[in-house]
């Protein structure tokens, strides 16, 4: 995947994040899986999860609980 690419789809991201009310600790692209790994600023609850991954703009994976919030992988 192209630098150019992974920016654009960090930004869609990003953009789905705060359109739900979220924010983001850590947004990153990992070459070895070909993912994304996105930590929450907060913990969601569990009734949020399923509602939370629906809304990204690719296919979402809760990944558990990070220090700082909830953990997502999303796959392009």
């Amino acid at each position: 995947m192209q630098y150019e690419d992974i920016w654009q789809i960090q930004d869609e991201i990003t953009s789905a994040v705060n359109s739900l009310g979220y924010s983001l600790w850590d947004l990153h692209y990992e070459r070895p899986s070909f993912s994304f790994h996105l930590e929450l600023n907060e913990h969601l609850p569990d009734d949020a999860l399923s509602f939370f991954c629906s809304q990204m703009p690719l296919p979402t994976d809760y990944d558990g609980e990070g220090s700082i919030g909830s953990l997502f992988v999303l796959y392009p």
